[in-house]
């Protein structure tokens, strides 16, 4: 135990002294490493009891504690601002960089919903035809698939919209009233639907009035008629009426593979994931007091370890006629509470600062205002 370094009361930094030197460049640090030196000897009880630390150590412990704040503030940053984030550069550092949500990554993650309506998306649609046959009721898109589709391997095709309706109702719009003598007038024509449209006269009847013959029209063929429909059942299409002549149907389907590759962009080379977001080591001479009060009190639990392992080495140490023990367990549970502690204060310092905690409390502000304000009695005025 004789031969062990002990802390000899006083330091002096230089660079190059911590095992990174992330920081020792800072004018700050410089200056703070040998105080925390001093701060942390004297609450591990130097000069009452020796303390089996160098400055090198002292060091090293400050370093990890910056770090690891830096860590902790930054890696709540991303938490709170990945889906802005995500897709963006990876060459500029985020760390003095203000931030503003935007809807970016939202959209992007919505465009599946746009390709399944038909309205968007990144999967693109296909269009196919088919030969229909004379009295042919049922076809195989599947075998279409095969024979047409220029399918990869384990692909398949998926039928998103199938071109087989009726005339319009407004084609067999029938209106009993434009012979009838009563005045009606063809005026259509000026809006292009004179070949469509029943007569009018100059008194235009509601939009009701042609909804509800259009509608009438459209129920009759699905109640007295044949109505033109399909159905469609694992690529299996099955066509109302059966043809009665020759044609072609045309329809839109999607490749299956096409769903999946559109989800991976392996040429992309921006922010992807968490471990890529640009975001350095703070500086330290722009941490505020809060700041540095949090780092020295982690960089003291830190050294209270290094002394705890230390001391552990030497369970006990003889003495004449007795035998002294050593704190090694007492330091490292002590440390080990301390870190943890510091770390959950920390975390929940940062979630009190976030987003949604800031917008609730401005409501809650707003809404005490408002009692306040109603406690004012109101100026009654005399004409």
């Amino acid at each position: 135990m004789a031969n062990v370094p002990i802390w000899p009361g006083s330091s002096s930094f230089f660079p190059g002294e911590t095992p990174f030197g992330f920081y020792d460049g800072d004018l700050d640090f410089q200056t703070d490493a040998d105080k925390f030196a001093k701060f942390a000897s004297q609450r591990l009880g130097y000069p009452i009891v020796d303390v089996e630390l160098q400055d090198i150590q002292f060091y090293t412990a400050l370093e990890e504690a910056v770090t690891t704040y830096g860590n902790e503030v930054y890696a709540y940053r991303v938490r709170q601002d990945y889906l802005t984030l995500e897709g963006g550069p990876t060459g500029s550092n985020l760390n003095n960089t203000l931030i503003t949500p935007n809807m970016g990554t939202i959209v992007r993650l919505s465009q599946q919903y746009g390709e399944e309506a038909g309205t968007g998306g990144n999967v693109t649609w296909r269009t196919g035809s088919l030969p229909l046959s004379r009295g042919t009721q049922k076809y195989d898109l599947n075998a279409w698939a095969n024979a047409s589709a220029s399918l990869g391997t384990n692909d398949s095709i998926e039928v998103k919209r199938i071109f087989y309706y009726p005339p319009p109702a407004v084609v067999r719009y029938f209106d009993p009233y434009a012979s009838s003598g009563l005045g009606f007038n063809s005026m259509m024509d000026g809006f292009g639907f004179g070949s469509y449209s029943p007569a009018i006269n100059f008194l235009l009847m509601p939009l009701s009035f042609d909804l509800q013959k259009l509608q009438a029209i459209e129920m009759n063929d699905q109640v007295r008629k044949s109505n033109y429909s399909f159905e469609l059942i694992n690529n299996q299409l099955k066509i109302f009426p059966i043809p009665q002549e020759d044609g072609t149907l045309y329809f839109e389907y999607i490749k299956t593979q096409d769903r999946y590759s559109s989800s991976f962009n392996n040429a992309y080379s921006g922010i992807t994931n968490v471990s890529n977001v640009p975001y350095t080591n703070p500086i330290y001479s722009q941490i505020n007091s809060v700041g540095r009060s949090w780092v020295y009190e982690y960089a003291l639990a830190l050294s209270k370890e290094m002394l705890g392992y230390v001391r552990g080495k030497y369970s006990s140490v003889p003495i004449p006629e007795a035998e002294v023990t050593l704190n090694q367990s007492d330091l490292i549970a002590a440390a080990t509470d301390e870190k943890n502690n510091l770390i959950e204060r920390l975390r929940g310092y940062l979630d009190e600062t976030s987003r949604d905690k800031l917008l609730e409390r401005r409501a809650q502000e707003a809404e005490y205002k408002q009692k306040e304000l109603a406690q004012v009695p109101y100026v009654i005025y005399i004409a």
